[in-house]
């Protein structure tokens, strides 16, 4: 109880509106439910960015999810979690991170196979740092006119993926 009140303050102490849940896996945090729901209480935006790897239906109600649907190339496919997929809100989001072509044919194959850009709020692909070429993955998702979003990774852009940033 100490540590989440510690917590609660130095969040408060940031003066901000929204708050995003992350960081390796959150959902294996113990009291990250009691977390995201006393944030939904006091008024934040609260969102969630998970792996996919565990479930998502005891999340609050409020928080938005940002799925990370794992693609072939990225060796952690056998970890995406198919339930979550089957319990999917408006206010959800998926995102697929592109290690390579065959990684984007398979994530437009899945997004139009799970009707993913009509059942949540966005459909994101992000290209693999140091793996697909961002400005190629963009030309894909443009000549194929396809209903999703681009997503660099701006926490390897910008602070080299330094913990803490």
């Amino acid at each position: 109880k100490r540590l989440m009140s510690e917590l609660l303050d130095e969040i408060a102490s940031h003066k901000v509106k929204r708050v995003c849940v992350t960081g390796g896996e959150p959902l294996a945090q113990p009291g990250v439910h009691e977390l995201m729901t006393s944030l939904c209480d006091q008024g934040y935006e609260v969102s969630l960015e998970t792996s996919g790897a565990l479930p998502v239906d005891d999340v609050d109600e409020r928080v938005q999810r940002v799925i990370d649907w794992k693609t072939p190339d990225s060796a952690e496919q056998d970890k995406n979690l198919a339930s979550n997929m089957q319990q999917l809100r408006p206010s959800d989001q998926i995102k697929f991170v592109i290690c390579s072509r065959k990684d984007y044919d398979w994530a437009r194959f899945e997004t139009d196979r799970m009707a993913l850009a009509d059942k949540v709020a966005a459909v994101w692909f992000s290209p693999s740092f140091g793996q697909q070429d961002a400005t190629e993955l963009a030309d894909w998702i443009v000549e194929d006119r396809l209903p999703v979003r681009f997503q660099l990774q701006l926490h390897k852009l910008l602070w080299n993926d330094e913990p803490g940033r």
